[in-house]
């Protein structure tokens, strides 16, 4: 799917270019659920599509009642998986903000997840939902042969999830931040872990992205040239690597991918690699994402910077 041409304003819904999806939102804010059913229901063969939908509905219906509703008048996989989502949404948000209602609302998304995994349980969304919240408790299960600092981590329900979907992108995503600092791990591990799970994925798969979202997230600008990371050979190859190799089948997507080519953009910026970064950051339309922006300081300063130094056009100052 084709993102569209940059018009002169950023794009910041994660729906992106999914235009059915966006629709569904409107109706979703609305208080509406037909369109959501239908929009979830083609997904079923296609995993990723479904993971991105389910997603994006969830962080739209977390603040009303629409999922309780929906589930208690048409039972069924769509509406128990979105159910799903939005309780991990909640027990996300309250542990996040210490709130005292953390842990029963964590107790209704494991039983909402559960729930959602029998309904239709050669589904991964559910099980890659519940793996969101293993940074909660820390599960500790023996890491497998292969890794350096072989970290312990909630491998088997990882496991599991691959079983159903082998490059299950969320999946990914969820399992490495379970080793971020900021819930727990440290750099090692998470560096460990992003080089571990990358190598295992084809050569064109957006999963090679995954040890540059590591080193986002290591980032730390009181040390000298933190900026000048990315220049490293090892960084520079890895970016150049993913350039070559994935970016060509973005265009087949059904949906841009566009928090993965803002990563691969922003590594070939920092990397001096204006050319590359000038065909990601087309790629990308107007869609915008706030990661990895949002790390180096303002989101829509940033991803300008970004496009200046290709040559792209920015919005106007407002």
């Amino acid at each position: 799917m084709a993102a569209g041409l940059f018009e002169g304003q950023y794009v910041w819904h994660p729906a992106a270019d999914d235009r059915a999806l966006a629709s569904v939102c409107v109706d979703i804010r609305a208080g509406r659920w037909a369109s959501a059913r239908a929009a979830l229901a083609e997904t079923r063969g296609d995993f990723a599509l479904r993971a991105h939908r389910s997603l994006v509905l969830a962080s739209e219906a977390a603040d009303s009642d629409l999922a309780e509703r929906w589930l208690a008048e048409e039972p069924g996989p769509e509406s128990a998986l979105v159910w799903a989502r939005v309780a991990v949404h909640r027990a996300l948000r309250a542990a996040d903000a210490r709130d005292e209602r953390a842990a029963a609302l964590e107790r209704i998304a494991l039983s909402a997840c559960e729930r959602a995994s029998a309904v239709d349980p050669a589904d991964p969304t559910p099980w890659a939902a519940k793996l969101a919240m293993a940074r909660l408790h820390r599960l500790r299960e023996p890491a497998p042969q292969g890794l350096l600092t072989a970290p312990p981590g909630p491998w088997r329900l990882f496991a599991h999830i691959l079983s159903l979907d082998p490059w299950h992108r969320e999946a990914h995503h969820r399992f490495l931040a379970f080793f971020f600092t900021r819930h727990g791990g440290s750099v090692n591990a998470a560096w460990d872990v992003a080089a571990f799970l990358s190598q295992r994925a084809p050569a064109d798969s957006a999963l090679r992205l995954l040890p540059l979202v590591a080193l986002v997230e290591s980032y730390d600008p009181s040390q000298l040239l933190a900026d000048r990371v990315w220049e490293q050979p090892q960084w520079r190859s890895a970016a150049l690597a993913i350039y070559r190799n994935w970016l060509p089948a973005v265009a087949g997507h059904r949906f841009t991918p566009v928090l993965d080519l803002a990563y691969l953009a922003h590594a070939l910026v920092l990397a001096g690699c204006e050319f590359e970064a000038r065909a990601v950051l087309t790629a990308m339309g107007p869609y915008a994402s706030r990661m990895p922006w949002c790390v180096f300081g303002d989101p829509v300063e940033q991803l300008s910077r970004a496009r200046r130094a290709c040559g792209l056009p920015v919005p106007p100052s407002p």
